[in-house]
């Protein structure tokens, strides 16, 4: 089968496990802290913590910004997945979804400003989505939250490695509080399961390390029960202080250490993922049934997902019979994504897609086809003429 998106491991990544495994640490040890080293440095921000996933950097993200203030105002786009959205009620929060761009897919910085303009809450937070690995338009959207006196939280599972408009790496947080990376296997690197966030602020960076810990005091924190905590002016070494509530969201060093040897790839792993994007660029460039999302986004893009946009109407067939045909020829695709919105769970919650047409027409014509580092040029080849052959029936 050739599957949408697959992770890569080699003898290095082997190994840098291997090595962790024969060690003394398998969790809480030097590779964690390597690993969120290894992170900012490439995308140039001053400080990352790794986490268990990308939707526990958003929810701690989200956490720390709105405070548990009820006032609080969270803004992304219906085009993700359910983690984005889900950050803001799982602190109490209800999302407030703004319809995407028709060419590139994230979240429209025109409608964005129109509703937040009117925004009484005290405390505004916008999540932008770098969809398929595409930045958003961080440099009007980071205009906006300034205007409007609201923090920017960067969803940014698909865009490791993704460069904004200026130059500067996604992730360096020039535009926002926090950038958050996911690493699962279908991501540009793996850890199997987990997450990074990244931030410039030092104060953020401390709450972020208690709280992915059980809200347990760490590095520097000052004590807060002092005779508890020292004897003859000593820090007793069993002493601990649970400060505020928090979370068992850490990732292991057996996860890290997958990460950092991963990371040294990227640059290659990348370079791939673009040649397979213009390939089929080239390739469906004058079909009459496909057209291509996110065209000129070559040199900004992770090009996580490549998303095809099929016209079934006109091909006479549908999205289901099209993705069956393909498994029937040993490929398979998937749909990114369904708009959040049209969950059960949240449509109970009140929301209609009809409030969003953009996301609705690309969810209706997009498919994913297969995208990975290690996808031969005969299997692309074998993609393309499956779908083009199949479409002329």
């Amino acid at each position: 089968m050739i599957p949408y998106g697959k992770h890569f491991i080699d003898d290095d990544d082997i190994a840098a496990v291997v090595e962790v495994l024969k060690s003394s640490n398998l969790t809480q040890g030097p590779a964690v802290g390597k690993f969120e080293q290894d992170i900012a440095s490439y995308v140039g921000a001053k400080y990352a913590v790794a986490v268990s996933s990308a939707t526990a950097g958003l929810f701690l993200s989200t956490n720390v910004l709105s405070a548990g203030s009820q006032e609080t105002s969270f803004y992304t786009s219906p085009i993700t997945f359910v983690s984005s959205s889900n950050a803001a009620l799982y602190c109490g929060l209800k999302p407030r979804f703004v319809d995407v761009e028709k060419d590139t897919v994230n979240i429209c910085p025109l409608q964005l400003q129109e509703k937040i303009f009117n925004d009484s809450n005290k405390v505004k937070i916008i999540m932008p989505v770098h969809f398929a690995g595409l930045p958003c338009k961080m440099d009007q959207i980071s205009k906006i939250a300034s205007d409007a006196g609201a923090v920017i939280i960067e969803d940014a599972a698909h865009a490791l490695g993704a460069k904004y408009e200026c130059g500067s790496m996604v992730g360096s947080c020039k535009y926002s509080t926090f950038t958050v990376f996911s690493f699962h296997p279908v991501k540009n690197i793996s850890t199997g399961e987990g997450g990074v966030i990244t931030t410039n602020d030092q104060n953020l960076y401390s709450k972020l390390l208690r709280l992915r810990s059980h809200g347990i005091n760490k590095l520097n924190d000052e004590m807060i029960n002092k005779e508890r905590a020292y004897t003859d002016g000593e820090i007793n070494p069993w002493y601990y202080e649970m400060q505020e509530l928090g979370f068992h969201f850490r990732i292991t060093d057996i996860q890290a250490a997958l990460g950092s040897s991963q990371l040294k790839k990227l640059p290659l792993f990348h370079s791939r993922r673009k040649e397979i994007v213009q390939k089929y660029h080239n390739a469906f460039a004058n079909n009459e049934y496909v057209s291509i999302s996110q065209q000129n986004t070559l040199e900004l893009s992770a090009h996580h997902l490549f998303v095809a946009l099929i016209d079934f109407d006109k091909a006479g067939i549908s999205r289901a019979q099209l993705m069956k045909a393909l498994s029937e020829k040993n490929i398979l695709t998937q749909v990114h994504y369904i708009p959040v919105v049209l969950n059960p769970y949240y449509e109970n919650l009140g929301y209609s897609i009809d409030q969003f047409p953009n996301s609705n027409s690309f969810y209706k014509s997009a498919l994913s086809l297969p995208n990975y580092f290690s996808l031969s040029e005969k299997d692309q080849d074998y993609v393309i003429s499956t779908i083009e052959n199949i479409l002329r029936c």
